[in-house]
């Protein structure tokens, strides 16, 4: 093996994300050989000596790799820790995930917001799937306040002018008018301009809570994901020429 950037290697490992990884670096909880490292350092997991908060790093310690898809309930942070002691996504795991295999979150949902979320302890993939370069499509039922007319949802559908530039094209559907209330279906991961009252998110990508042969998952549930899956991930993420070669195959639960 030849030598990597430290956060590189600590993802891998399952240990943390990237960006975690990076702050525990630049925290000054990780030693090469002894010594304090900077970020940007690299390091030989095969030749050098890691240690995280003093516990040592070893080839022979690297976790399978597991992919989940987590329905998010209301109330529920999407991170690993919360200085504020809400309930984390991670809380809604067993105890032999929760910790020691370094699964996070790939991207986030407001605290108040639900649905479909991917759980992973896959730092390389995490890492290509929040990248700016990467777009996946989402699809969320977003409870407005108010009643949009027909003439700005077809302008959803076309595109918006958002923090200066037009989003993509969307996917607008209105499945329920009630009250001063309107449920859409859409499928982009931009705001509306309508209030939002609630956002519940039901797929990403093929990646759904309820598949097409099989029940719902729950809130505050989990499911692995399916080989099909996974490889659309990746596939994703190999068309995107973010520079991480990897076999879709490799990765299968």
């Amino acid at each position: 093996m030849s030598d990597e950037r430290l956060q590189k290697i600590l993802a891998q490992w399952g240990i943390a994300s990237r960006r975690l990884a990076e702050q525990m670096i630049v925290a000054g909880r990780v030693r090469v050989n002894g010594n304090i490292v900077r970020l940007g350092q690299k390091a030989n997991p095969d030749r050098d000596f890691i240690e995280v908060d003093g516990v040592p790093v070893k080839p022979t310690d690297r976790p399978a790799e597991v992919y989940l898809l987590l329905n998010k309930p209301a109330g529920v942070v999407s991170t690993c820790s919360d200085p504020r002691a809400r309930s984390k996504v991670l809380d809604l795991l067993p105890p032999k995930l929760r910790s020691g295999q370094g699964i996070h979150p790939v991207g986030r949902l407001d605290a108040d917001s639900t649905g479909a979320l991917l759980l992973t302890n896959d730092g390389k993939l995490t890492f290509c799937l929040t990248h700016p370069r990467h777009s996946i499509a989402k699809t969320y039922q977003v409870w407005v306040l108010g009643d949009p007319p027909e003439p700005i949802l077809q302008a959803w559908r076309q595109g918006i002018i958002l923090s200066g530039r037009k989003t993509l094209p969307a996917k607008v559907r209105v499945i329920d008018r009630a009250r001063d209330q309107t449920l859409l279906e859409v499928r982009t991961a931009e705001q509306l301009g309508y209030p939002v009252v609630r956002l519940h998110r039901t797929a990403i990508g093929p990646i759904q809570l309820q598949p097409p042969a099989g029940p719902i998952l729950a809130p505050g549930c989990y499911r692995p994901l399916e080989d099909s899956e996974i490889i659309f991930l990746w596939n994703l993420v190999n068309l995107t020429s973010i520079s991480v070669p990897v076999n879709p195959q490799e990765h299968s639960i």
